[in-house]
């Protein structure tokens, strides 16, 4: 059962004044510890940023609040990578309180993401589902 899905577009040049014009300040107030050690360790990190706030959008409106409504932060949603590299993504606070609102009884909530980037663009799909407890 489908519960929700999102994507979002960014432009990355977009991200690039970001980090240019806040820089620290702008990667600490958005991204977790893990995703800042993702970007800074690619060979364009503005571009592994872009995708990342992205997925953070995309599932924002996956789980039909958007961000900031709700409580939920831009850090509440976090992405990672499976050995393989696929992405993941990992909610906490007001995030993971609301996925778990969503969820009806004797199911299990299964998180979805994909992400691309074609410059000056980054793209992410998210789709949240629920599969019957096992």
């Amino acid at each position: 059962m489908i519960l929700g899905i999102g994507n979002d577009l960014v432009d990355i040049r977009r991200i690039e004044k970001s980090l240019d014009k806040f820089g620290d300040r702008f990667i600490t107030r958005i991204f977790t510890e893990q995703e800042t050690e993702k970007a800074n360790s690619s060979p364009n990190p503005a571009a592994t940023f872009a995708k990342r706030f992205a997925v953070k959008e995309a599932c924002a409106k996956a789980l039909g609040t958007g961000l900031w409504r709700h409580g939920i932060l831009f850090k509440d949603i976090g992405v990672t990578n499976a050995k393989g590299g696929q992405p993941q993504l990992n909610l906490k606070g007001a995030a993971a309180a609301r996925l778990r609102d969503m969820v009806p009884q004797g199911m299990t909530a299964r998180l979805h993401v994909t992400i691309s980037d074609d410059y000056p663009l980054a793209q992410a799909f998210v789709l949240i589902s629920a599969e019957p407890e096992q």
